[in-house]
Order: C-alpha cells, then sequence, then structure tokens
C-alpha cells in the first residue's frame, strides 16, 4: 500500500458524496474540496449548499466554490495546496489544462458508465431510457475533452427491469466510490496500465431537459415504460388530458394490439388506465394532476374522469 496521496476533491451532486466519505475513511489525506456555489433551491429559491458541500462540512475540509476555474487566482489557490492528485466526480466544470498539469499524479474521474458509452451528464438515465441490459463505472485519468481520457480501471454491474435512475444512481454512486480506491491503491504502480478509449464506439448522454419528460405517445409502450423510470423523479414525465397537464410515476407494459391511435385511452375495468401506444399499449400506475398528490392508479380516478376514446397528448 503506498503511503497515501494528498487529495483535492472536486464534485458537486449527491452522486459524487460516497466518494468524499469513503476517500475520508481511507489513509489518503483530503486537503481540499471544490464544488459549486450554493444555489437557490425550491418554491422558495433559498440559497441551499450542494450535497458535496454539506458533506465536507461535516468532515471539517477546507471548502472552495469558484463560479469558474479559468481564472489565474482559482489556479494559484488550488496550487498553493501542492495536491499529489485530484479526483473529480460530477463536479460540473471542464478542467483547464492548467489545472490538469498541477497534481503530480493528474486528475482521476469516476464516471457513471462504460466509456466510452455515454460520455456527458446524463449516463445513468440514457443506460435505462436505451434498455441497456448492464453498465457500470469507469475511472479516467482525465484530459480537457469530455470523459475521453485514458481508461484506468472500469466495473459493470446490470440494469434491472425495475431500476430507476434514482435506484441505479444509488447502486453506482457507491460502486465509484469503491473502484475510486482501487485505483488510487495502483496509481503510480506498474499494475495500472491506462487504456485509451475508441472513440469509434463513443456515445453521448445530453442533459435531460423538462421537454424531454413530455410522452410521445406513438413510441413503443416498452420505452415510454422505461422512459418513465429514467426520468422519474427528473425531468419527470408527464402527458396532457383536455389540456390539464398529468405527471406519470409508475406504469407497465400490456402485451396487447389496438387499432386506436396512439394516446387514445382504451377500455378496461374502472380500476385502471391503459393506453394505446406505438406498439402494445400502456397501464398507468401512478399519476399526479396539475393541484393534487401522488396516487395509485384506482384511487385518483375515483376524483378524476378519464373516458375511453379520450385521447392523451
Amino acid at each position: 500500500m503506498n503511503k497515501g496521496f494528498k487529495v483535492i476533491f472536486m464534485g458537486t451532486p449527491a452522486f459524487a458524496v460516497p466518494t468524499l466519505d469513503l476517500l475520508s475513511k481511507s489513509h489518503h489525506n483530503v486537503t481540499l474540496v471544490v464544488t459549486q456555489p450554493d444555489r437557490p433551491m425550491g418554491r422558495g429559491k433559498k440559497l441551499t449548499p450542494p450535497p458535496v458541500k454539506q458533506t465536507a462540512n461535516e468532515l471539517g475540509y477546507d471548502i472552495l466554490q469558484p463560479e469558474t476555474l479559468r481564472t489565474d487566482a482559482i489556479s494559484d489557490q488550488i496550487k498553493a495546496y501542492q495536491p499529489d492528485v485530484f479526483v473529480v466526480v460530477a463536479f460540473g466544470h471542464i478542467l483547464t489544462a492548467k489545472l490538469l498539469s498541477i497534481p503530480k499524479y493528474g486528475a482521476i474521474n469516476v464516471h457513471a458508465s462504460l466509456l466510452p458509452k455515454y460520455r456527458g451528464p446524463s449516463p445513468i438515465q440514457w443506460a435505462i431510457i436505451n434498455g441497456e441490459k448492464e453498465t457500470g463505472i469507469t475511472t479516467i485519468h482525465m484530459d480537457q475533452g469530455m470523459d475521453t481520457g485514458n481508461i484506468l480501471l472500469s466495473l459493470k454491474i446490470p440494469v434491472y427491469d425495475d431500476d430507476t435512475s434514482s435506484s441505479l444512481h444509488d447502486r453506482l454512486a457507491d460502486l465509484g466510490a469503491e473502484l475510486l480506491i482501487r485505483t488510487l491503491k495502483l496509481l503510480g504502480t506498474k499494475n495500472l496500465q491506462p487504456i485509451p478509449q475508441n472513440n469509434s464506439l463513443s456515445t453521448y448522454a445530453p442533459m435531460l431537459t423538462k421537454r424531454d419528460g413530455h410522452i410521445d405517445w406513438s413510441l413503443p409502450a416498452e420505452k415510454i415504460e422505461r422512459c418513465i423510470r429514467a426520468m422519474t423523479p427528473w425531468p419527470g414525465v408527464f402527458t396532457f388530458h383536455e389540456e390539464k397537464r398529468l405527471k406519470i410515476f409508475s406504469s407497465s407494459v400490456k402485451k396487447m394490439d389496438s387499432a386506436k391511435p396512439p394516446g387514445t385511452v382504451l377500455e378496461g375495468s374502472p380500476n385502471e388506465l391503459t393506453v394505446s401506444t406505438g406498439k402494445h399499449g400502456l397501464s398507468i400506475l401512478e399519476i399526479q394532476s396539475e393541484s393534487g398528490k401522488k396516487l395509485a392508479i384506482k384511487d385518483f380516478l375515483r376524483g378524476y374522469k378519464i373516458h375511453p376514446g379520450d385521447i392523451l397528448k
């Protein structure tokens, strides 16, 4: 075992917290945590620290929250800590060449996909949307590209048929922490052989927006069901009934044929809501009206009337 590295940790959301927590329990020395500035959150727009800052405060670490990393002052401030290595997890900033040159052993990024697949900010959601049977964690030596650095280590896990973005996020966050510690153990030894990524195999996982949550009923039911699991809680999946917005939280596929146009509410029992899609039907299990709360479909239909033949858009 090496004597431990002086680490500057860079990360922002909840996904990065298990890695910071496990680092704090290791023999490595976290000298500084760099994270995004506090942002307005929720309906009250209350200024809220990111999850990594909250954890760093609890652990007693020095914290830096720059709006940008592209200033000499920030570079000098970071350089003064004389880090051996940067550990970067879902940070939200691109590191400049000047910053990348500071640590002796470079910058290690923990990414939630099997690179070069799903480079970009939303790899967990897109793996579910696209029906991947497996995904994983990759550690890379960072360069100036978007998740393009040489691969250090990777681990695969299955994507289950009932995985949501939340459940897969939590498993990958814990796995990422473990893989980072394994990577640091091998760093600087001949047992860690960086492998260039095959760019011809790369795919991109763009940031999801609220607009992406609007259901396209012409898609097959299986794809819509995966979108609902992937986009809950963010950005949320919705449709419109008579210009009223309905938010959908869970669903199941009904293997059936229908001549009705996609989006048509189909005949069924009083306690179910099945909608025609591009292929098969989609049974809505949990739903919420604009002014209501999330309800099981049977409870929702007691107070909100949707009739066979109605069109959801």
